[in-house]
């Protein structure tokens, strides 16, 4: 029996089962995930990330979803990565870079002496042509019209690396939602033909300029209480829309982000991400001598 160590944390809710892969890593991570994100038979998360060798990067994060789908990218992830890093020791420099799937990320971190209590994500530029993001249609999807369990919906489409899909309510009814009706909705939008790679669709009610509260239903993992490149999207879905302001707190279940889409500088049309990365605690599981392999 081979055992391995993990750390379970969380930013804004949405956690995740991370693993370091620097010198051994799972031979099959997606079956791993679907086994240990189960929250009655496994650890419990929205999925497993783990923290790889990178050659071009100071680490590299690599992802997958509850269902042991393969995902791009994971704002509250990657900082929760960053941070499991640097306290480590596997990192020393702030800001680092961090290799993804959707590219090169650089996070900074915010410490309290040697510990992390927040972090800032350069998530770089939002995509908006359709079949890069990728949607069935070209051009930019920008209150769109589609026909979804038999409702006309208007959507904005936009990639962060991922594809999502922000629509606006006129209320709060979508947040009162029971569970069941909730995720019988996000799966219409999930596994709409529209979307060829499924979609994460978040659900936004504008309560300023600077305020915007957020339900998301995430491709892979179902109903998360965060989503770090939801709220990105959302916030940049608000502003072509004029909902928002370019600077605004987007409200989760589990807690709040601060998003900057900036407009001039170096790093005009950058979307910055603000928030917490929690460390809940570790532990250790026995696998079979066959489920682990060395890093090549």
């Amino acid at each position: 029996m081979a055992t391995l160590e993990f750390t379970k944390m969380h930013g804004c809710g949405n956690d995740y089962i991370y693993i370091v892969a620097m010198r051994a890593r799972p031979a099959d991570p997606a079956a791993l995930s679907i086994k240990l994100s189960d929250r009655h038979f496994g650890v419990g998360a929205d999925g497993l990330i783990m923290l790889a060798p990178s050659s071009n990067a100071d680490i590299r994060m690599e992802m997958y979803n509850a269902d042991g789908s393969r995902g791009d990218m994971c704002g509250n992830g990657i900082r929760c990565l960053a941070r499991l890093a640097f306290e480590r020791g596997f990192v020393r420099r702030n800001p680092m870079v961090v290799e993804t799937d959707a590219g090169l990320k650089t996070v900074a971190l915010r410490l309290e002496g040697r510990r992390v209590v927040s972090a800032t994500v350069d998530m770089g530029e939002p995509i908006f042509e359709g079949r890069d993001i990728p949607v069935k249609a070209d051009g930019r999807i920008i209150d769109y019209p589609l026909e979804v369990a038999g409702r006309r919906e208007s959507i904005t489409a936009v990639s962060m690396g991922n594809p999502h899909c922000v629509l606006f309510v006129a209320d709060d009814g979508v947040f009162k939602l029971q569970d069941r009706d909730f995720a019988a909705l996000g799966r219409e939008f999930e596994h709409h033909p529209f979307f060829p790679r499924r979609v994460n669709t978040e659900f936004i009610l504008a309560t300023s300029r600077r305020n915007l509260k957020m339900r998301v239903w995430e491709r892979g993992s179902g109903e998360t209480w965060a989503c770090g490149t939801g709220a990105c999207a959302a916030l940049v879905a608000a502003v072509l829309t004029n909902h928002s302001d370019r600077t605004a707190t987007v409200e989760l279940r589990g807690g709040n982000l601060e998003i900057e889409w900036r407009a001039d500088g170096a790093d005009a049309n950058h979307v910055f991400m603000t928030g917490n990365a929690v460390e809940v605690f570790s532990g250790a599981v026995e696998l079979g001598a066959d489920e682990m392999v060395p890093v090549k």
